[in-house]
């Protein structure tokens, strides 16, 4: 295994914490998507085709880029703190937040939905919910990204193992690297990586195409589509981490895998429209077309913003990295805080560009301001991104020891 400079952790903590950040614009869209049926707690007066698009283009790889970014970062962990390290590092970083975290954020997720209900109705009686294909078994929320963690942490860790006790010489795995570097080097090496992701998303009826990726939120076993695509992703992340050389191709081609992601994009956008479509998709050679280039597309992508961190954030920026830090907190607390601002403003008679930054520029400060008091040199952020010494302690310390 290669050994990487130490810069370029700082390029791939930018790009984690860039998705997970996204990952807040993205469901702050969800009430302002044009829809004659709710698609989520409130929906707001004013609707817009542009927020649908953004909604359809995040959704295509900001999930997928963090579960490869999360295998690179796994297999480095694993190789610094050894299994046992390993283990109570993930369950104390990844598990912790999701039993501690869960019935909170739950239970305040329900609160702000029963005021919305009661806002979308105007006090009459609630609207009924929307009802997907898997009606709910266990209401995960936007926290089922640290399940699916744990499931990935461990079916990799089990599949290692395996791998080590049959692999005595280590040819399996050196076979396995050179088709690694093989997908990588080669300018379309993703068109392999983006099969089986392809072919279970066209294979898996029914599949509500326009939302490619079902987002497994409602059960503890993850829809197939899922399954694949961020075992897929994970996987490949942890590998690459075993020759760290290859991101110099990522870092060297960004051009083309942007030109490429945006190309497939809006390919797919040609194929299925930009407004959203609740009908499950025929098996006909357009949805095949269409499964064929999402698939293409999250790995462009991906690829792509890897790629673009590593060319412009190598280096050093301790505001980039208050961000990186932040970010986890952020993502794991805002959903309460984003639906009640969509609550208050839905009624408005504004149009959805001013309300739309609005829940933004409000949200955003308040939950830098939660982390920054609450989190960062508190017990808490010692759980979620390791212990720091506050600037007054440091001093304190210092003077102490002067």
């Amino acid at each position: 295994m290669s050994d990487m400079p130490s810069e370029r952790l700082h390029a791939l903590d930018a790009a984690r914490g860039f998705v997970l950040l996204l990952g807040i614009v993205f469901h702050t869209t969800l009430s302002f998507l044009p829809s004659p049926v709710p698609l989520w707690i409130v929906m707001d007066s004013s609707r817009s085709l542009a927020l649908a698009a953004t909604f359809h283009a995040l959704h295509i790889f900001r999930m997928s880029a963090f579960f490869l970014l999360a295998g690179f970062f796994a297999h480095l962990s694993f190789h610094r703190k050894g299994l046992r390290g390993f283990v109570l590092d993930r369950l104390k970083r990844i598990g912790i937040p999701l039993v501690v975290g869960w019935p909170i954020l739950f239970a305040s997720i329900v609160a702000v939905s029963i005021w919305g209900y009661t806002t979308m109705s105007h006090g009459g009686p609630p609207p009924k919910p929307p009802v997907y294909p898997g009606f709910p078994a266990f209401p995960l929320t936007h926290l089922w990204f640290l399940y699916v963690l744990l499931l990935l942490y461990a079916a990799t860790l089990i599949l290692r193992g395996l791998v080590a006790a049959v692999d005595r010489r280590g040819s399996l795995r050196a076979a396995v690297d050179a088709v690694v570097r093989w997908l990588v080097v080669h300018p379309f090496g993703f068109v392999l990586l983006a099969a089986p992701t392809a072919a279970v998303l066209y294979f898996t009826p029914p599949w509500l195409a326009w939302f490619g990726i079902m987002t497994p939120d409602s059960s503890l076993v993850p829809n197939a589509p899922a399954c694949v695509a961020f075992f897929t992703a994970f996987a490949f992340g942890f590998l690459v981490h075993r020759d760290v050389s290859l991101l110099e191709i990522w870092k060297r081609r960004w051009p083309l895998n942007l030109a490429l992601s945006v190309a497939l994009s809006a390919a797919g956008f040609a194929l299925i429209g930009v407004a959203p479509v609740l009908t499950p998709a025929p098996q006909n050679a357009t949805t095949a077309l269409y499964a064929a280039c999402f698939a293409l597309s999250i790995w462009t992508w991906t690829f792509a913003i890897v790629g673009l961190a590593l060319r412009f954030f190598s280096q050093h920026s301790a505001t980039r990295r208050y961000i990186a830090d932040a970010s986890y907190w952020l993502y794991l607390v805002h959903v309460p805080l984003v639906m009640a601002l969509q609550v208050a403003v839905s009624q408005l008679d504004w149009p959805w560009w001013v309300k739309f930054p609005l829940i933004l520029g409000i949200a955003f400060p308040l939950l830098f301001g939660s982390y920054q008091l609450f989190v960062r040199y508190t017990f808490i952020g010692a759980i979620l991104n390791g212990r720091r010494e506050s600037p007054r302690r440091s001093v304190a310390l210092k003077e102490a020891t002067s």
